[in-house]
């Protein structure tokens, strides 16, 4: 947790000067809900999360110098510097990626859970959202699809209160966002995302549930960001005396005490850990600064291309043999036929209508 938040702090200072690019939405604040979740998960369980994901990819165990290059669009990132701040990816540590899309995370976690279920590896997909995605049409489409196919699926809601500037009570006619998917067959559970222990308990015992049972389950983390929802946020929304009250609940300073109080950890201790982030964060700036950019030259590499020698970009599946998509009038006599032949016997059946007593032209 400290080395997250240090990062964050670093990775805000280094944003305002020009370093990182694009844009960026930090999670301090958030650090409970992400380490109390990942602490319990195995190794081959997937992470799939929003584009406020910094600290997964670190908690997942991605180096800092990674992340931090990628934020600075160098070759040595994450992404090779092509996904910036909300593309952090990592898949030899199953973190699946951050999404700039509200919910477009919720859709491919059901897919990641149905590849498990299908090659029966006895892993879970953990996705974790925010407040604002479970109004979304992915949610319901999602839910319903989890829970009808039985994917081995936990979602975790984000919830900071807050859908970019928008208070969770004005944007969800469902302030409980743990019932939100009861409808679907779902069962929620409403924790405090703010206490890393209550967090990793209750995230052990779903994950156990869903991996027993093989169905998913809905968990919503009562968290809060001390800052705004991205570094161009005014926080017009929300009053200071607010974010006060919720600083009083920081998550590390409220773990350090409980460790300091129980005897599990020094004085020395926690000042060591606070020393070795500060370490770690400073030799990531330095090594995400001495790296190269991606060259010019390497635009257009990676990139899906429609041409003569580069395959298909979309598929036809209107005839019995699949077919380009993107080039309709290269379509087999076959397809052509069938859509002719519907397109008639659609007529017809409006023309029947039609003639029908009582019905009006």
């Amino acid at each position: 947790m400290c080395l997250i938040r240090r990062f964050e702090e670093e990775a805000g200072r280094q944003y305002q000067r020009a370093k990182a690019g694009g844009f960026l939405h930090l999670a301090i604040g958030e650090e409970a809900t992400i380490v109390g979740t990942t602490s319990v998960m195995r190794e081959t369980d997937y992470l799939i999360g929003t584009y406020r994901t910094h600290g997964h990819a670190l908690a997942r165990g991605t180096p800092a110098r990674s992340v931090m290059a990628e934020l600075f669009g160098r070759e040595t990132g994450t992404s090779s510097g092509r996904g910036g701040s909300m593309h952090i990816f990592d898949v030899e540590r199953r973190f699946m990626g951050g999404y700039g899309i509200v919910g477009g995370n919720l859709p491919l976690a059901a897919g990641l859970g149905l590849a498990s279920r299908y090659r029966d590896e006895g892993d879970v997909t953990v996705c974790m959202f925010g407040d604002g995605a479970s109004n979304t049409g992915n949610f319901g489409e999602t839910m319903n699809l989890a829970a009808l196919w039985r994917l081995p699926v936990v979602f975790l809601v984000e919830n900071n209160l807050y859908g970019m500037g928008t208070a969770l009570e004005r944007h969800s006619a469902v302030a409980d966002l743990s019932k939100k998917a009861e409808g679907f067959g779902i069962e929620g559970e409403r924790i405090d995302g703010m206490d890393v222990l209550e967090v990793r308990e209750r995230v052990a015992a779903h994950l156990e549930e869903v991996r027993e049972k093989g169905r998913p389950s809905l968990i919503e983390a009562s968290t809060y960001r001390y800052r705004g929802h991205s570094a161009a946020d005014p926080e017009i929304y929300r009053d200071k005396s607010e974010v006060e009250e919720w600083r009083e609940k920081d998550p590390i300073e409220t773990f350090v005490k409980v460790c300091l109080d129980d005897g599990t950890l020094s004085e020395e201790d926690v000042e060591a850990a606070r020393e070795e982030a500060d370490r770690t964060v400073e030799e990531a700036v330095t090594f995400a600064d001495e790296s190269p950019e991606p060259k010019l030259e390497s635009l257009y590499e990676e990139l899906y291309v429609v041409s003569e020698t580069m395959g298909w970009y979309a598929v036809d599946e209107r005839s019995p043999e699949p077919h380009r998509g993107e080039l309709g009038e290269e379509a087999p006599a076959v397809a052509r036929d069938l859509a002719e032949s519907g397109a008639a016997h659609a007529d017809g059946e409006d023309q029947e209508q039609q003639s029908r007593p009582g019905v009006r032209d």
